[in-house]
C-alpha cells in the first residue's frame, strides 16, 4: 500500500503555469485524508501557491503536503500554520551567469529562437535557472502548439549538455527548459523526502507527464518508485479517484 503520492505540476495536476480546477482541488484534498502528498516541479515556490495551494478546499490537511519547488532543490513544508522552507540549494553568481549565457547560445545555434516572446526567456529561480521559449508570461495555446513532441527542446538539449556538462539539464512544461547542480532533480526530491518523511521509496507512488528519456520527470523511475505517466491534468484525476479508493479499503 502507498502512503505518499508525489506528483508533477504542469501538464499533470494543472495546464502550464494555470490554476488546478474545482475538479482537481476536492480529489487533491480527498487524497490528502488518506496519504501523504507532494508535489515536485519546476516552478518556484510562488507558482505552487498560485496554482494548488490557494485553490484547495478549506481545511485542507496541509500538513501532509510538502512543496518540492524547481525540480526538487527547494523543500516546504508547513508547519506550526505557515509554510516553513527545509532546505534550497542555490547556484553562485558565477554559475547563473555561465547557465543563462549557455543557454542563449544553444537557442542561438539550433535554430529554435522564437519569433515572438511575452516576457522574459531566462528566469533565475536561485536553486534553477529556467528557460521558457515563449517566455514566462505566453499564452497557453501557443505553447502548446511550439513543441508538443519536445523534439525541439530535444536539440537545444544536446548543444547545452556539451557546453555546461558540470550541470543537469531538464526538459518539462509546455515549452521549458529546466537547469539545476549536477545530481540534484527529482530524484534527488523522492530522497529528501525519504530522508525526512520517513517513508521508504517503495511506499510512494510518482505521477508525471515527462517520465520519458531526457524529460524533467524520467529521474523519478531512476529511484525504484513505481511511476504512472499521464497524459494530462483529466487523466491524473481518474487516477487520484482510483487511488483515494483503494487507499479507504
Amino acid at each position: 500500500m502507498k502512503k505518499l503520492i508525489v506528483f508533477d505540476l504542469d501538464g499533470t495536476l494543472a495546464e502550464s503555469k494555470a490554476a488546478i480546477d474545482a475538479e482537481m482541488a476536492r480529489l487533491f484534498s480527498g487524497l490528502l485524508n488518506v496519504a501523504h502528498v507532494a508535489i515536485i516541479s519546476g516552478g518556484d515556490w510562488p507558482q505552487f501557491e498560485k496554482q494548488v495551494i490557494a485553490h484547495l478546499p478549506k481545511g485542507s490537511k496541509l500538513a501532509r503536503l510538502s512543496i518540492l519547488p524547481t525540480c526538487g532543490t527547494k523543500y516546504y513544508q508547513y508547519k506550526a500554520s505557515k509554510w516553513k522552507k527545509i532546505y534550497s540549494e542555490d547556484f553562485t553568481a558565477d554559475e547563473k551567469k555561465k547557465i543563462t549565457s549557455s543557454l542563449n547560445e544553444a537557442v542561438e545555434k539550433s535554430g529554435f529562437k522564437a519569433d515572438k516572446t511575452w516576457g522574459n526567456q531566462v528566469e533565475d529561480r536561485d536553486s534553477q535557472i529556467t528557460f521558457s521559449a515563449l517566455g514566462q508570461k505566453a499564452p497557453l495555446e501557443p505553447k502548446k502548439a511550439w513543441d508538443p513532441n519536445f523534439k525541439k527542446r530535444k536539440k537545444i538539449k544536446v548543444i547545452l549538455d556539451k557546453l555546461i556538462p558540470e550541470f543537469a539539464v531538464h526538459l518539462g512544461g509546455a515549452t521549458s527548459i529546466d537547469v539545476t547542480k549536477p545530481g540534484i532533480d527529482k530524484a534527488y526530491g523522492m530522497y529528501k523526502l525519504r530522508d525526512i518523511l520517513k517513508i521508504p521509496i517503495k511506499q510512494m507512488l510518482f505521477m508525471g507527464d515527462a517520465l520519458f528519456d531526457g524529460g524533467n520527470d524520467q529521474p523519478a523511475r531512476t529511484t525504484g518508485a513505481d511511476c504512472i505517466q499521464v497524459r494530462d491534468p483529466q487523466e491524473t484525476k481518474s487516477v487520484i479517484a482510483g487511488v483515494i479508493a483503494c487507499l479507504k479499503k
